[in-house]
């Protein structure tokens, strides 16, 4: 005969493995249909890179990944990935890989500077993507067109999830809409960028915000970005900047803007020396990954980083990301979630 808290522990058993189930549903069948989309193949990808090779991202820039010495090779450091940006692109350089395709690998990174909350965690899961292309396409409208690929996954996704479980509503619109940082300023010129995001996201549900990390008019840009990945000091006309952006949708549970991606069209050789000399980091030429790019070495390519926690948590309609994703958090949030109801892994 079983007890009252056998029973308990068998249902809150049962509870998980269903939310494992709809987690693994979510990343797989949005594997799938990005991997179709952008002509993607899916490769293996490191967790530790060598310390001063200049291939680890610095995201914003003042980030500090996690570092370590290595024992028996000698002078040699290691760190843990923050995301694959530049390692992406010389493993594009290394298969030979034609434009118009591309690669896509699961990254799992530490970043231990980010403040943890529902929607932030130190552990980082991310579908990482990149993709060959011609350097003609180096356009704003190119970037709009893998925008679209991309959000036509997460609209099917949502609708595959919600064939599966009815309970799950279908939110997203059915089709994203494009705004330049600049403009976004322009419309709410009194607002914080959080602020603006929220102001966008309520109104559009779903939005890919162009421009990210050039100064916009007053003075300040949008949100930082590093000098060395994505494109964000190309002119594109008319005083706007950027060949970069993020997709932004509105979350229903949590009433607010939810970035899903930073994405964009990576540096090349002039964009690349103008955004170090405007970051005040030139001395980054003589790196690694630095030097084969400034030769030409290095393919032109578009890609970045998906959040696989966050899609999940998005399209699960989940409270904290805590709940698709085991992590640690300070005591003061488990005892908030715990008095909540939210069950984090």
């Amino acid at each position: 005969m079983q007890t009252n808290g056998f029973k308990k522990l068998n249902n809150g058993f049962c509870d998980l493995l269903e939310a494992e189930k709809k987690i693994e549903k979510v990343k797989k069948t949005f594997t799938d249909l990005l991997s179709g989309n952008l002509n993607l193949y899916k490769v293996e990808s490191p967790l530790i890179l060598s310390k001063n090779s200049g291939i680890n991202d610095e995201l914003t820039g003042v980030e500090k990944p996690v570092s370590f010495n290595i024992k028996n090779i000698k002078g040699k450091g290691g760190v843990v990935v923050q995301s694959l940006a530049k390692w992406k692109r010389l493993r594009l350089a290394c298969l030979s890989v034609k434009p118009g395709t591309g690669i896509i690998t699961n990254m799992k990174a530490i970043r231990p500077d980010e403040e943890p909350g529902p929607m932030h965690s130190i552990y980082v899961d991310q579908w990482d993507w990149e993709q060959v292309m011609l350097p003609h396409q180096r356009t704003v409208d190119f970037l709009k067109k893998s925008v679209i690929k991309i959000y036509d996954a997460m609209i099917l996704t949502e609708q595959i999830i919600h064939l599966y479980y009815p309970s799950i509503g279908k939110v997203l619109p059915p089709e994203i809409t494009f705004i330049h940082s600049e403009d976004l300023l322009r419309a709410y010129p009194d607002l914080s960028p959080e602020e603006r995001e929220n102001k966008a996201a309520e109104k559009y549900k779903a939005f890919f915000l162009i421009g990210v990390g050039a100064p916009l008019s007053n003075g300040s840009p949008h949100d930082g970005r590093a000098p060395d990945y994505d494109d964000w000091c190309t002119e594109t006309g008319k005083g706007y900047f950027g060949l970069n952006g993020d997709i932004i949708v509105w979350n229903p549970v949590l009433k607010c803007a939810f970035e899903i991606s930073s994405m964009g069209i990576r540096v090349d050789e002039k964009s690349l020396w103008k955004q170090l000399e405007l970051l005040n980091c030139i001395e980054k030429k003589d790196l690694y990954y630095h030097k084969l790019l400034l030769k030409g070495k290095l393919p032109q390519t578009i890609g970045g980083g998906i959040g696989q926690s966050r899609m999940c948590m998005f399209i699960l309609r989940k409270k904290h990301i805590g709940e698709v994703q085991a992590s640690i958090w300070p005591e003061d949030v488990y005892r908030k979630c715990k008095a909540d109801g939210i069950n984090i892994i």
